[in-house]
Order: structure tokens, then sequence, then C-alpha cells
């Protein structure tokens, strides 16, 4: 397999607090590799870091043979990066439909004066647009939320709908920050299958964050276990959880 994303010596510092501490992994293209630790392990700091909204200490970022470690966030959307946050960030009063065409902005090129006569090119944009959201929709049978505001959608469908926005960027890798957290059983199985449906049927190579080691053991190819910012272990799922200071740190066995 080839590396699509590496992660060299990366530290995030506040202060006296070493939230990463110096951190090194590869994702290889088509792979779903999973990032557990305990509460404030660095999990979701080095997903902030990856999609720049933080600046690291130090440390490098590839991504498909481009240094990105201090491009805009912009940017590395245009890239092929994508995420997904703990806390879901959608408009709560717009429609499903509109949340997914936000996530075609990085796909923008009109400019505003052409926008605002709609000339044909822009029309034309438009159409291709709206055509891509329709198919992430029927790819995760959300038809029936269609043209429903999020506000009244059950948590569910939201958690979905977020990863669906993502989706519209049309990424080359997605990061999915605790993508079961707040669902129940059944719908953390749904979630299980979309994921592997992301790899397998887009091709859209997955890092993610969880808590929920079945969804973990279920999912991922590999797994790597952080705590206080540092790399416990890195590995297959039974080889991580087997890990004696994996055990000690977050398996609590």
């Amino acid at each position: 397999m080839s590396v699509l994303f590496s992660v060299e010596n990366l530290a995030l510092h506040f202060g006296g607090v070493k939230a990463v501490d110096g951190v090194g992994f590869t994702v290889n293209k088509g792979e779903i590799f999973t990032i557990i630790g305990p509460n404030g392990a660095g999990k979701t700091s080095i997903f902030n870091l990856i999609s720049r909204l933080y600046q690291p200490t130090s440390g490098r970022l590839v991504f498909d043979g481009h240094d990105i470690t201090h491009t805009p966030a912009h940017k590395v959307a245009k890239l092929g990066i994508a995420r997904t946050f703990q806390n879901i960030e959608l408009f709560d009063n717009a429609t499903l439909l509109q949340n997914l065409l936000v996530g075609r902005h990085a796909h923008t090129t009109t400019d505003i004066f052409s926008e605002m006569l709609f000339l044909p090119h822009v029309r034309r944009a438009e159409l291709a647009h709206r055509e891509r959201v329709e198919q992430v929709i029927d790819f995760l049978s959300l038809q029936p939320y269609r043209d429903k505001l999020i506000a009244g959608l059950p948590y569910g469908v939201r958690k979905v709908t977020e990863v669906a926005r993502a989706l519209c960027s049309d990424p080359k890798l997605i990061l999915l920050d605790e993508p079961s957290s707040g669902l129940n059983v059944e719908e953390t199985s749904d979630m299980s299958f979309w994921i592997r449906d992301i790899r397998d049927v887009l091709g859209v190579t997955v890092l993610m964050v969880e808590h929920d080691m079945s969804l973990v053991n279920r999912v991922s190819d590999r797994v790597l276990a952080l705590n206080y910012g540092r790399v416990l272990a890195t590995g297959t799922p039974a080889e991580v959880q087997a890990h004696p200071e994996v055990v000690a740190a977050y398996l609590g066995a």
C-alpha cells in the first residue's frame, strides 16, 4: 500500500502542557486507521492540527505528497481532506440539502459577479454541485430527510448528515471525530457499515477517532493508542488492545 498521509514527530504545546508530544504515524491509501485513547490523550488535538485549526509547535504533516504543516485550512480542504466534529456542527435552521451544498464550497470556482448575473457557467456549476449532493444523499439513504430542517431531525440522522456534508467535498481522506458518539447500538451498527462503504465503495481513506471499541474492532485496519499526547502502541485492533500499557491506560482491564 502507498502512504497517503503521514505525521512526523508532531507536537502541540500550550505553555507547559504537552497536548501532543512527538506523535508519528502513517495512513495508507484505502485504509481505515483509528486513534484511541482516554479523554485528554490528544486525539482531537491531532485532528485540529491536521485540519489546520491549530498550528503545531513542531513536526510535519504530509498529505498526498504535499507538506501541509503551514497550509491554511481552506486550502487543505481543496487538497482533499474533510472532517466531522465530535459535537455536530450543522446549520440548524437550514435543510439537510442546504447543509450538504455547503460541503461543495471547496469546489466553487465562480466569482461573485458571475453568480449575481447567474451566467450559464454558474448554472452548469450549480447543477453539477446539486447532482453530487444528490448522489451522497442516495449513498447514505438520507432521501426521507432531504428537505427537512436540521433542527427537527433525530440525533442519529444529524450525525450521518455531518458525514454526508464531509463527503460532498469529494475528499481523498476523511477525518471522523467520534462518529458513534451519542448513537444507540443500532445506529452505531449502521455507522460501521457506512464507514466501510466510504472506504470500499467511494474509495475514501478514513482516519477516525473513536471510543467505542466494538466499532473500532469492526472497521479498523490499524489502530494507534495515545495517552498524555504520546503514542503507546500501533498495530491491528487485537495487537493494540493486548498491549499492557494500553490495557492499563485505556481499556481498564
